[in-house]
C-alpha cells in the first residue's frame, strides 16, 4: 500500500516550540515498521518554522514573513536532521523534498517532481516534503499542508492518505465550545453541511484548520483517494488506520481505476 502521512506541527511540537522527542520518536519507529510490513510511506512533514522559533528562542510564531522565512530556514535543518537520526536507527534512508506552489501548478515542474518521488519510492526511500518556506511567501500566509499532502497523494497515485493533526476528526460542532458535539467516524460525500462544520485555525504554532482539512479531503476523494484525519498524540493509532480499523474521521473517495 502506497501511504501519504502528513504530520502537523502540532504533533510534532510542544506548544514552546521545541519538538516533542518522545512523540517524534514513536512517529518514526511507527512509519519505518509500516515501511518494514511492505507499504510506501511519504511523509508531508510542517515543523519548519516551529522547530526555528524554538532553536531561535522566539517567543511566539513570527507575524512578519522575514522572520518567519528566517525560522523556516533555521527549523528546517533541525527537522531534517532529527528525521535522517531517527528513521537511519531503523536502516532506513530519507530524502528531502521542498517545493513551493509553482512546482505544481507548472506542468513540466510538476511532472518533475512526481518522477523524482516515484523513482525514491523505487530505491527504498522514504521522502520527505515540505512547503518551501523560505521562498513561498504566499503559502506562508495561507499555511496549507494540509491541501499539500492531498497534493502529493493525488501526484503519486497513493492508496491512503492520513492526516495527522491535534485533532481527534471532523465533530457536528466545536468539541472545545460545545459538549454535545459528536465525532463523525465516516463522511461519504463532503455536502455544504459538512463545509459548515468548521472553524478556524488550531493551535498557535500550527496554521491549518478543519478548512484545510476538508479542502484536503475534495482534492483526495475526487483523486480516488481516502483520507483520515486522526490525533497525532497517540502515534499507534498508523496500525489501526492502515489496518482499515475506525479511527478519527474516514472521508471515503469517489472510486476510480488505479494507473
Amino acid at each position: 500500500m502506497r501511504i501519504v502521512i502528513k504530520i502537523g506541527t502540532s504533533t510534532l511540537a510542544h506548544p514552546s516550540g521545541l519538538l516533542n522527542i518522545k512523540r517524534v520518536e514513536e512517529l518514526c519507529k511507527i512509519m519505518s515498521d509500516l515501511k518494514n510490513a511492505g507499504n510506501e510511506i511519504i511523509l508531508v512533514s510542517s515543523g519548519a518554522i516551529a522547530m526555528g522559533v524554538g532553536k531561535l528562542s522566539l517567543h511566539e510564531k513570527p507575524h512578519d514573513i522575514p522572520t518567519r522565512q528566517a525560522a523556516a530556514a533555521v527549523g528546517q535543518c533541525e527537522l531534517m536532521y532529527t528525521y535522517d537520526k531517527l528513521f537511519s536507527e531503523y536502516n532506513h534512508t530519507v530524502a528531502q523534498i521542498l517545493i513551493t506552489g509553482d512546482d505544481v501548478e507548472h506542468e513540466n515542474r510538476r511532472q518533475n517532481f512526481e518522477n523524482t518521488v516515484l523513482r525514491l519510492l523505487q530505491l527504498g526511500v522514504l521522502p520527505i516534503i515540505n512547503e518551501n518556506d523560505t521562498i513561498s511567501t504566499d503559502e506562508i500566509v495561507i499555511g496549507d499542508n494540509d491541501t499539500l499532502g492531498a497534493i502529493v497523494a493525488k501526484a503519486v497515485n497513493a492508496d491512503l492518505f492520513i492526516l495527522l493533526s491535534d485533532i481527534d476528526g471532523l465533530f457536528t460542532a466545536d468539541p472545545h465550545k460545545d459538549e454535545n458535539a459528536q465525532l463523525i467516524s465516516v463522511v461519504e460525500e463532503i455536502t455544504p453541511e459538512i463545509e459548515k462544520m468548521t472553524g478556524g485555525a488550531g493551535s498557535k504554532l500550527g496554521t491549518g484548520g478543519m478548512t484545510t482539512k476538508i479542502k484536503a479531503a475534495v482534492t483526495a476523494n475526487a483523486a480516488g483517494i481516502d483520507m483520515v484525519i486522526a490525533n497525532g498524540k497517540n502515534p499507534k493509532l498508523l496500525y489501526d488506520i492502515v489496518d482499515g480499523k475506525s479511527v478519527g474521521t474516514k472521508f471515503l473517495a469517489k472510486r476510480r481505476e488505479k494507473k
